[in-house]
């Protein structure tokens, strides 16, 4: 998906305290979609889809927090107008206050999220989010040396290191990743939604990252659960978020939305690109997806734990959701929980 005719602008954060490697290593994926495929299986150049660039509160060098010098491209007051915004990991004084240190950065933030830019972070990038005012009564995620920092100086923030990454906000417009190299997941999952599933797969194969080499699986159910611009639907989107476990939702969603069941099904499909059934699987999968990862629970416990009660029901649907059956899942992914608390 591009804005117009024009490639998508990235803009990605950067404060004196960054990590440089993550800083231009999300300049280097984002670069790629749309032009590193093209000319590497056939030669061909070809115009990329996303625009990164690197934004400051100024537009003087400095280096940062491992001594790489960074070149910021765009000052906070004069970068391109950013229709997504990247923070990388920087350096927090664990569970320590940084009000009053990021206020420029804060309030550039705030006022393009109110203008409609996705924002996104990566391990500690997380408490900028915090510092803008966007957290409040929100699931978060950071890296585990961080956890304080958001729990004790944002109120209302619900913070879990168990998920890899985490959608929050109005229309699911925020996402942030854990510690470690998750912040390549963040990347990959961007150039998914916002580019889409074929180029993001391009990309992984590119750079060789290995969470995202079996295609469409890991991205398939958070791409589908972005709420959907018509106000009924998204409300029953909402709902289905917070009780797809409970025995007969689609029934219950149908309910709430007050529209006849054919006039709701119809809607549903057309405002989700997916049958009301088929976008509860979906989220039911994702969430087995995580609790896989990050969970030593029995495959029993996990089908109970998302609301199937029939186990073999969620082996087959599994496995014809992902292309692996939850056992080989979890030897394939569950080393990114322990990669990101390692």
């Amino acid at each position: 998906m591009t804005a117009g005719d024009r490639p998508l602008n990235v803009a990605i954060l950067a404060v004196p305290a960054a990590t440089a490697s993550t800083l231009y290593g999300m300049l280097d994926l984002f670069s790629s979609p749309g032009r590193d495929w093209p000319f590497i299986t056939r030669g061909e150049i070809c115009e990329p889809r996303m625009r990164p660039y690197v934004v400051a509160r100024n537009v003087e060098n400095f280096r940062a927090i491992n001594e790489v010098r960074i070149h910021p491209d765009f000052a906070l007051h004069d970068c391109p107008s950013p229709d997504i915004i990247c923070i990388p990991d920087f350096f927090v004084n664990p569970g320590q206050s940084v009000s009053g240190q990021y206020e420029p950065e804060a309030q550039w933030l705030a006022e393009n999220y109110r203008r409609g830019s996705f924002l996104a972070s990566a391990c500690a990038g997380a408490v900028l989010f915090g510092e803008a005012g966007l957290l409040s009564d929100c699931e978060a995620t950071i890296h585990w040396g961080y956890v304080s920092t958001l729990a004790d100086n944002y109120p209302g923030v619900r913070v879990s290191i168990n998920r890899s990454l985490v959608l929050a906000g109005e229309g699911e417009r925020i996402v942030m990743a854990g510690g470690g190299s998750s912040w390549q997941d963040l990347a990959l999952y961007v150039i998914a939604r916002f580019v889409g599933l074929k180029e993001a797969i391009e990309v992984a194969k590119v750079y060789m990252l290995q969470w995202h080499d079996l295609g469409q699986q890991p991205f398939a159910s958070l791409t589908c659960r972005r709420r959907s611009d018509d106000p009924v639907i998204g409300s029953c989107q909402e709902w289905l978020a917070l009780h797809y476990r409970t025995r007969a939702p689609i029934a219950s969603i149908i309910a709430r939305s007050g529209l006849p069941e054919r006039s709701f099904l119809r809607r549903f499909t057309k405002a989700t690109g997916m049958k009301p059934i088929d976008y509860l699987h979906a989220i039911r999968i994702e969430e087995a997806k995580q609790l896989l990862e990050t969970s030593d629970m029995s495959v029993e416990a996990i089908a109970d734990e998302v609301g199937y009660e029939d186990v073999s029901f969620l082996n087959r649907l599994f496995r014809r959701k992902t292309g692996l059956t939850p056992a080989q899942y979890r030897l394939r992914f569950g080393h990114l929980s322990k990669l990101a608390a390692s």
